[in-house]
């Protein structure tokens, strides 16, 4: 039986909005694994959260960077939180997503390879700035967007020009008013910053995670007829489409309210001047999805006091 800790009742708690005394009994129903106690709190619709945002546990800076209907994001971490205020650290990352938006590298592997300003590859420049911050650094990953039209960005938490904790790009399609265009798509990027959907339209779903939602409807309906059943799975994925497709969600930005973005977009159409097609989007939050190691500070100095 796994232990249930306070930190893992807090972790589920944050990422379901469920009550403490709810997470609890979830975790030990489910001996501990996360993802199932999530299920299980909206099997029994105590879940607030139509799904699990990733875990921010590492440190660094998250970059964005756009340029004429390019778009780069970057993740560098580090160790500690610290590091995201030096300068060093600070200007490293901005030069990396620069070469990223340059060369157009699609990943961490190819980008790390890539000349670095100065002298040396991307990775030289990692490794140098090992040594002078003096805590292990990592590029993590990168993604480019390219489109014919705008791409612009939205960095939240921003502690320099570009520089953050949540960095968003959006791609959009036209032919239509650049300075419309731009605009728009920074409407949307902060959308996208807050709303984290998960996809573009339903083609961009992992299968797994709509099999998922499926089983999850049929369990919660359970004992009902099967013409019925399939009606209720039906409604009840067009309703996770509304909240997790970023073309279905309802703009949370105040110039569009009570709009979806895909409405919003033919809105734009007129005052662009020409179809607007919404191509792509990044969103980065920073550490989602890595475990962090946890410490007991006191305990380590109680230790270190009988040592």
């Amino acid at each position: 039986m796994a232990q249930i800790t306070a930190a893992l009742v807090k972790e589920l708690r944050e990422s379901t909005g469920a009550g403490m005394m709810d997470c609890k009994a979830a975790l030990n129903e489910t001996n501990g694994e996360i993802e199932a106690a999530v299920d299980w709190l909206r099997k029994k619709g105590l879940s607030k959260a139509a799904k699990k945002s990733g875990r921010v546990a590492a440190e660094g800076l998250v970059a964005a960077i756009v340029d004429d209907g390019v778009g780069v994001v970057v993740e560098v971490n580090s160790e500690t939180d610290f590091v995201a205020r030096n300068d060093d650290f600070q200007k490293l990352v901005g030069n990396i997503a620069k070469v990223a938006l340059e060369t157009g590298a699609a990943n961490a592997e190819e980008l790390a390879g890539k000349a670095y300003p100065g002298g040396g590859t991307v990775a030289d420049a990692i490794t140098s700035g090992i040594a002078t911050i003096g805590e292990n650094l990592t590029l993590r990953r990168v993604a480019p967007l390219k489109v014919e039209g705008a791409v612009n960005r939205y960095v939240h938490t921003q502690i320099v020009d570009g520089l953050g904790k949540i960095a968003v790009i959006v791609a959009l399609e036209s032919k239509g008013d650049k300075e419309v265009l731009s605009t728009l798509a920074r409407q949307i990027a902060m959308h996208v910053a807050s709303a984290n959907p998960l996809a573009l339209d339903a083609s961009g779903l992992d299968p797994a995670t709509v099999e998922r939602e499926k089983a999850l409807l049929a369990e919660k309906n359970a004992g009902k007829p099967a013409n019925v059943l399939e009606k209720i799975i039906d409604s009840g994925l067009k309703t996770y489409y509304k909240e997790v497709l970023l073309l279905d969600q309802v703009s949370n930005h105040p110039d569009h309210a009570g709009k979806t973005i895909t409405q919003t977009l033919k809105e734009h159409e007129g005052k662009a001047g020409a179809p607007i097609t919404l191509k792509g989007f990044v969103r980065y939050a920073l550490g989602e999805g890595i475990e962090k190691e946890t410490s007991d500070f006191a305990a380590e100095v109680a230790a270190a006091a009988k040592g």
